[in-house]
């Protein structure tokens, strides 16, 4: 069973210089408006996670967003920030 991420104080840890977007993610989705805390979703490759956190998720959802590579996690900056990067992977929309 997974557990939920730690959405405390601790922040977000920022992207690295290089980032791997082929690294397995993992996708928390925080819902306080639900019975059911947070949503996860489980993605092959960080790219995978990143295009579903942007271009799929309402804009409005993407501030309750953490998405966890590698044991480091990003919030919705950290994503908008790797989308935008030059070695994004993925076609845009």
């Amino acid at each position: 069973m997974t557990r939920a991420p730690n959405f405390g104080t601790a922040g977000p840890v920022r992207p690295r210089k290089r980032f791997d977007y082929s690294e397995p993610a993992e996708v928390y989705i925080l819902r306080p408006w639900s019975a059911r805390r947070y949503a996860y979703r489980r993605f092959e490759s960080a790219a995978e996670a990143i295009r579903f956190s942007i271009e799929e998720l309402p804009a409005q959802s993407l501030v309750g967003v953490v998405m966890e590579v590698d044991e480091a996690r990003f919030d919705h900056k950290d994503i908008r920030a790797l989308y935008s990067q030059d070695g994004y992977p993925l076609a845009r929309r």
